[in-house]
């Protein structure tokens, strides 16, 4: 399906071939995100979230405030139980390919937006089946197919015959490129996809409109529907998350685990995780700030998502670097990405296309794998669905 209609100014606009659909998930969420303060809450909040088995919404706000910062230890000995408790020792690894960095929207904080001037590339199915089997000798067993955000250079129809070939090598595959509808994501899935990782970035509609300045992506309701979406599509789990430091990093986290919390209440069978990117230097784009989240912030966030929906899957990114990943790994990181390239392929000859952003931790699977022994814990290849349940992610 091409795009055929010119892009409406304003962000909450749908175009003509985007599915609306019935839910109340994002007036809730804009609600509730509207109301949150994160200076509100004092330590007796804090204290008084960890001395429950079970939180509620105003729990993990408390969590996420400042006045949770003198808590982290505490905060962390709990999340580490709740992390054995419910995912045992195991630590899922996977890596991602991208096929394709092509993109039609204009982005201001990503390498892969249309404005920048990069090398654009796109893999062969015979190239995608080459870079597949290399990476499947490494023991991998999960893959994660990422292109940029282009129907015209990465169609649905490209994208299922990728995923149809990473079948034969994988056993869990996950997809990270546009919102799609309902109808598509069907077919995905039925062409051999898991599940689905989308990333609102922000969730200030203001902020959103002046960072997305043209293309579909601009569209903040389709982009926010898109895990609801891919679950009425049949997908078995959905990943969520912000990009860290767009914009206030505690609303957008609160509003990541809300956005996770209502879609978990409507669908409990999905499997549900998220991922935590932060703002990272891109070709032609050196900006080193992480505009005020630092290593403690971003561990707190992902304290907080742990003890709040202590059922999720946490993600840890290659955009942190090796001493980060690993402090996370069984505290409340329960997926690593390994061996990692955020080019268009490069797992086997040169890159085909630039990256869309640095990497901090250039790991191969056997060292990241080497890692996790020495922490007494089980990396983990095997498929999780037929265990009876998955974690997702992404590497942004």
């Amino acid at each position: 399906m091409k795009i055929t209609q010119k892009m409406k100014t304003d962000p909450m606009s749908y175009l003509s071939n985007m599915e609306k659909i019935e839910s109340d998930v994002f007036e809730k969420v804009l609600s509730m995100v509207s109301n949150y303060d994160a200076e509100q809450y004092k330590a007796h909040d804090v204290a008084y979230a960890l001395s429950k088995d079970r939180l509620d919404p105003s729990d993990f706000a408390a969590l996420l405030s400042p006045a949770a910062k003198p808590y982290l230890e505490e905060m962390a000995q709990k999340s580490k139980t709740l992390t054995h408790k419910h995912f045992g020792n195991s630590v899922q690894l996977f890596t991602p390919l991208y096929i394709s960095n092509y993109c039609e929207n204009h982005c201001v904080y990503c390498g892969f937006n249309c404005k920048n001037k990069i090398k654009r590339g796109k893999l062969s199915l015979e190239e995608i089946r080459i870079e597949l089997k290399t990476i499947s000798e490494t023991g991998l067993k999960e893959i994660l197919l990422l292109t940029g955000e282009s129907r015209q250079k990465s169609d649905i129809q490209y994208i299922g015959e990728a995923i149809k070939i990473a079948k034969t090598y994988f056993s869990t595959i996950g997809i990270e490129i546009y919102p799609l509808n309902s109808d598509e994501y069907r077919y995905l899935h039925e062409c051999g996809a898991d599940f689905v990782s989308v990333y609102q970035e922000t969730y200030n509609l203001e902020k959103y409109e002046s960072v997305h300045l043209s293309g579909p992506k601009r569209v903040f309701p389709y982009r926010f529907h898109a895990q609801e979406r891919a679950l009425m599509g049949g997908m078995y789990g959905v990943s969520f998350g912000a990009l860290l430091g767009l914009d206030d990093f505690r609303k957008d986290a609160f509003a990541t685990g809300m956005h996770a919390y209502w879609i978990q209440r409507k669908y409990p069978s999905a499997e549900i995780a998220f991922s935590l990117p932060r703002i990272r230097p891109y070709i032609n784009h050196e900006e080193k700030q992480t505009h005020g989240v630092g290593e403690v912030e971003l561990f707190q966030v992902m304290l907080a998502y742990k003890l709040f929906m202590p059922y999720a899957g946490i993600t840890i990114s290659t955009r942190e670097n090796a001493h980060f990943r690993d402090h996370t790994v069984g505290v409340c990181a329960t997926k690593i990405s390994a061996g990692v390239v955020v080019g268009v392929g490069g797992h086997v000859e040169e890159v085909k296309g630039d990256e869309q952003f640095e990497i901090s931790d250039p790991r191969s699977v056997a060292e990241i794998h080497s890692m996790i022994l020495l922490k007494g814990l089980q990396p983990v290849y095997s498929n999780h669905i037929a265990l009876g349940g998955f974690n997702t992610g992404d590497d942004r």
